[in-house]
């Protein structure tokens, strides 16, 4: 079981690197056993190409190493995706990425419009943002509550974005990827527009395309 979580990490790490959703060492990653309470996390301070399984390490929720990494610490970022898995059963995997369009949003503390409907893979609605805490902290921890209590995505301003999701972190990558489009789409449009608001997509829209394409939010 904690062999397939941590291969689940490294497989969600260097997939996000290969995409462009995080460059260098930013960025983290994480997968949960629910049933025993164990988290595996990406390694702090490693670059991506050089992980492997081994050097994934195996925390509590509350923080205690129960297995280390093989060549370095937990992400310092371990007490966010804690926060989450105590804040929803339903979350099993969570992906913390600094994408550039969705990091433009969260510096300008500006929400993103569901104007695509690539917005419908993570529920249609709008990506808020989370208040402003330094990086690694339990406040920014405790930021992400209000943001993610009915929602899978959320900015973390002056930093980045946050996804969350169920046992499949290759879907909870999917979509940190779709905001990341949508936020590259809105952007573009606020900038064709002048800075008028495009239109955003409806919730019912949203609803009858997902029951026509079977997609689960």
């Amino acid at each position: 079981m904690l062999e397939e979580l941590k291969q689940k990490v490294l497989e969600a790490a260097l997939e996000a690197e290969r995409s462009g959703l995080c460059k260098h060492k930013s960025g983290n990653f994480s997968a949960l056993d629910r049933v025993g309470g164990r988290m595996a996390i990406s390694p702090a301070g490693m670059r991506r190409e050089d992980l492997t399984v081994e050097d994934v390490p195996i925390l509590s929720l509350d923080g205690r190493i129960l297995e280390a990494g093989a060549r370095g610490g937990p992400s310092s970022e371990y007490r966010m995706h804690a926060e989450a898995y105590r804040l929803r059963a339903d979350i099993l995997s969570v992906v913390h990425t600094h994408s550039q369009y969705a990091a433009a949003f969260a510096v300008s503390g500006k929400p993103i419009r569901p104007v695509l409907f690539e917005a419908a893979f993570y529920g249609g609605c709008e990506i808020a943002v989370a208040a402003f805490a330094r990086p690694g902290t339990e406040e920014l921890a405790k930021s992400i509550r209000g943001p993610l209590a009915s929602a899978d995505v959320c900015l973390l301003k002056n930093h980045g974005l946050l996804a969350v999701g169920g046992a499949d972190i290759g879907e909870t990558l999917r979509k940190a990827a779709y905001a990341e489009d949508v936020a590259r789409a809105y952007f573009l449009a606020l900038t064709l527009g002048g800075g008028r608001e495009p239109d955003a997509i409806s919730a019912e829209a949203f609803e009858g395309y997902r029951r026509d394409r079977g997609v689960r939010a």
